[in-house]
Order: structure tokens, then sequence, then C-alpha cells
């Protein structure tokens, strides 16, 4: 394969494979549901291998985009199709490519009406998320970026739970409304820099005053889908009307739409505002972790209670990258990645149970170690990630965010770092609650433990969440060199600006 389009080709091999199942696949209603499938199996694990090329392929010393293709696309008004990553968005197309086979294979058996319609949804969303991390322009952005909500919407409002309906359609105007505001700021920069290619606005001076503006329409977009406090009550509702891998996807990849918005957008054009408004964030990232900590401890919904806890894990990632020092702003991606993959087990593993039992309520549950050991091992895996436990992924992200956040304020330090010990307390709880104790109850006393396929699904998820805990620099390296990048375009931009006004005042 040749460098040249193989991001395109990695974009848009989900979209092949969703026409392919529309298109190809017949027969009667059985032959149908498992020939989608089957189909959908392939070509995501195909796109995850052709993603693994990328990352073979990266130069890990070059801060620069790489893999890029520049298409004109809109010639008279300056705009082109253009695709490049760099150290920042390389592990998030990895994320992508690497849930969706686990997401397609989570759902084989859950799923059982228009399992083709199902199978073409996940594909076209992983076409979308792909494109929105690889985008270069911000008009092939945006288009990403808003197109993400129609498969989703879908999932969640067709194959979802009871009231699947009002948890689709409070999530799809949620975040269209932010992205509205988002579309404004991105027409006001375009007449300011005459341009729409992010590399070339990373390095524009954008003025001072509309730098506040932008900052505060682009936030409304990305506070509402990491999800920022206080603009985070669809998520809760989605999670827990979502299927199981629609749940996987949403706190997986979804999630990180709005992190990896405000590294390239409020912090990489407009760094300023980011400056003024970096307490502004800390403020609310401080009250959404020990808030929605607090919150999760009183849920007796399963899946309520991961979503709450993506909420207090999210507010990490948003002091990481405010911060704005090397070992912030990497522990914010490193944190982001393993919340993708820790959060995505944890939803799995409701799932299993969810299957069985038809219950997310934690009282439904009570000494399953004595059915299901294997289940029980898998669940203190995730639970213990999701604590932050040295030697998994979630240890890795919170202890770079907490040193880097510490040299910035230490008040802001200690208030999240009240985050992990609360975290320990509802996670431990649940983990309490669901596996030890007596297995009294009459209907558990049949249950069974992980299948060949449910094994298949959590055995690469141990793997990543074992690899970032023991060996963290494999992901670092790469990361490192375009934070440094970024960070000292920041710095250049505050000291020009300063400089500025100092002149001005004179």
């Amino acid at each position: 394969m040749d460098n040249v389009g193989v991001l395109s080709v990695v974009t848009f091999t989900p979209l092949v494979g969703a026409l392919f199942i529309l298109l190809v696949v017949r027969g009667s209603e059985e032959d149908v549901a498992r020939n989608a499938r089957w189909a959908a199996l392939w070509v995501s694990l195909f796109t995850f291998f052709e993603s693994l090329y990328v990352w073979a392929n990266f130069d890990y010393a070059s801060p620069d985009f790489q893999f890029e293709e520049l298409v004109t696309w809109i010639p008279e008004y300056n705009i082109a199709y253009h695709m490049g990553i760099d150290g920042i968005s390389l592990f998030f197309v990895l994320l992508s490519t690497f849930l969706t086979p686990i997401c397609v294979l989570a759902s084989w058996d859950a799923i059982k009406v228009r399992v083709r319609e199902y199978m073409i949804a996940f594909l076209v969303l992983e076409c979308f998320m792909v494109g929105m991390f690889c985008a270069l322009d911000f008009v092939v952005f945006y288009v990403f970026f808003e197109a993400v909500l129609i498969p989703m919407f879908l999932i969640i409002g067709i194959w979802g739970g009871p009231r699947r309906v009002y948890a689709a359609f409070k999530f799809f105007l949620y975040t269209l409304l932010g992205s509205m505001l988002m579309l404004l700021a991105l027409i006001a920069l375009y007449l300011e820099a005459r341009t729409t290619n992010i590399a070339t606005l990373l390095i524009t001076h954008v003025d001072p005053q509309l730098q506040t503006w932008l900052w505060l329409a682009f936030f409304a977009s990305f506070a509402v889908k990491v999800p920022m406090w206080p603009v985070h009550t669809w998520l809760p509702d989605a999670h827990v009307e979502a299927p199981t891998a629609g749940s996987v996807i949403l706190a997986g990849v979804l999630l990180k739409m709005g992190g990896y918005g405000f590294l390239r957008f409020s912090v990489g054009m407009l760094p300023v505002a980011s400056e003024y408004f970096a307490p502004f964030i800390f403020a609310l990232s401080v009250i959404a972790v020990i808030y929605t900590s607090l919150v999760a401890l009183a849920q007796e919904d399963m899946k309520k209670l991961i979503a709450y806890s993506s909420i207090a894990h999210m507010g990490f990632v948003t002091v990481g990258i405010f911060a704005m020092n090397q070992q912030a702003v990497t522990g914010a991606i490193i944190q982001m990645l393993s919340h993708g993959v820790v959060s995505a087990a944890l939803f799995l593993c409701v799932g299993v149970v969810y299957d069985r039992m038809h219950s997310r309520d934690i009282a439904t549950y009570g000494g399953l170690v004595h059915r299901m050991p294997k289940y029980a091992a898998v669940f203190m895996l995730f639970t213990l990630a999701s604590v932050g436990l040295p030697g998994t992924s979630g240890f890795v992200g919170e202890i770079l965010v907490l040193v880097g956040v510490f040299q910035v304020n230490t008040w802001v330090c200690a208030l999240i770092a009240t985050g992990m010990i609360l975290g320990a307390a509802y996670m431990l709880y649940l983990y309490r609650r669901v596996i030890f104790g007596e297995l009294t109850k009459e209907s558990l006393k049949s249950i069974r433990d992980l299948n060949l396929r449910e094994i298949a699904v959590f055995a690469p998820l141990v793997f990543v969440v074992l690899w970032m805990g023991i060996y963290p620099l494999s992901f670092m390296l790469p990361i490192e060199v375009s934070v440094a990048k970024l960070i000292a375009d920041y710095n250049a931009a505050i000291a020009a600006a300063g400089n500025a006004a100092a002149v001005a005042v004179r």
C-alpha cells in the first residue's frame, strides 16, 4: 500500500463495507443477518490492520502532519479535501478502528432485529470517526464531526432500551446546538484568515479580542461532547438506553472528540483566549470530578454509574489540556486513550450480565464469583484500571495529569486528586455488590460464565490495558513530539500577544 492515499483508504474502507452489505447481502432473514455480521467483522478487522500499517510507518521524531493528502474541493473558497495525522491524532484513529470490530463481535447475539441495518450503521459511524480525526481542513472536519451524530442517533433510537427515543433526541439536540455555535466560529475564522487549512490556522495570529468570542463558541460544542458539567445530562440517558456496543463507542470514541477539539482548535488556534479561560475550565472540571463522582456513588443502575464515572475521568482530561505543560497535555491524551479502552470494557462487562439476566440493577446481582470466575477476574482488572492502579493504563494518564497540574496550581491538583479516592469508592463498591458475597438469589444459580466469543471480545482489551500500564513509552513517544510543538507554539503566541499589548500601552 502506498503512503499516498493511505488515510483515505483507512477512512472509507468501512463505507465500502457498508455499501457491500446494503447492496450485495441478500437471502432469507437469517442468511442476511449472518452474512451482515461476518461482512461487518471482516471489514472492520481489515480497517484495523490498515490503521496498524499507518502506526508502523509513522515517524516518531517528526512533529509535523504525516501521510498528508490534498485534493482541491471548492477552489473559489480555498477549501480542500485535506487529510493528515500527527502524534496527537494517530492513536485516536487507532482507538476508533480497534473498538469497531469489538463492537461488532459484542453485538453478535445481542442484536436480533434489523441486523443488516445495525452493522451498516456501525461501519458508517467508523468511517465518520476516523475521517474526523484525520481531517486537516476544518470544513471536512465539521462534516465528519456532525455526520457522526446520524448513525449514533439511529443506533440509540432503534436498538436502544425502553426510553430510547427520548435519549436519542436529547443526545442529538444537545450536541447539535453546541455545533451550531462552532459553525459560526468556523465561518468567522475563515473570514479572518481566508483559509480553512487547519495546519495554516495553527500558526496564524488571530486578533485576541476575536479569539475570546471564537473560544466561547468552540467551547459550547466541545464541552457538550466531552461532556463537561453542567452540559453533561445527556450522557447518562444516552448510555442507559443505548445497546451495549452503542455505549462502548459512545464512551470509547465519541467523548474523545471533545477533548481532541479542545487540543486542535481551542488551544492550538486560540492560545490567548485559552490562557484567559483556563481558570474557568479548571473550576468546571473540579466540579465535574467531585460532583459526578458523588452522584456515581448513589447510582443503582450499573450503566449509569459507569456513565457518571466517565464524566469524572474526562474532568482530568480537560484540566490536563488547559494546564498546558508537557506532562499535563501528554497525560490528558493518554488518559483519553486509557478511558476509551477501560470504559468500553466496563460497558461490555455490564452487557455480559445484562444479556443473561436482562437487568442492569446492582441489586439484581451478588456472589457472581461463585458461578462466573472468569468474568469476575476480567471485571476486576477493568475496575482496578478505572481506579488507576499502577500497572494498568488508568494510572499513567492520571499521574501525568496530576504532576503537570501541580506545577500550575496546587489547589486544582489537590481537588482533582480527590476524584481518584472517590473513584476507588464507587468502583470497588460496585464490584463488591455484584461479584462478592453469598450466591443467594435463585435466578443467579444457573448463570453461565464467559463463552468463547466473549473471551475473544475481552482479550484484546485486557492486553491493551496491561500494555499501556506496563510499557507506556510506546504510546508516549509519538505523542510527546507533537505535544512539545503545540506547547512551543502556544507559549510563543502568548509571548507575542504580551509584547504587542505592551507596545500598545506605550
